[in-house]
């Protein structure tokens, strides 16, 4: 095992796979976010609140 580390520079792998691991939970988040089920910032029905909004019809003649 201790021969990868002298193919490889302990420093410079720790340093892109922490790179890696951050951009990847980023990503995970942003993906979560975008969708409907799991948007924790504005709840899981932030269109229903557009429509319970929306102006009611105008009354019969």
């Amino acid at each position: 095992m201790f021969r990868i580390w002298l193919l490889f520079d302990p420093r410079r792998v720790l340093v892109a796979l922490s790179i890696f691991l951050f951009v990847l939970a980023l990503l995970i988040h942003f993906i979560l976010l975008s969708t409907d089920r799991f948007n924790w910032l504005e709840g899981p029905h932030h269109g229903m609140v557009a429509q319970q909004l929306a102006p009611l019809p105008s009354g019969t003649k």
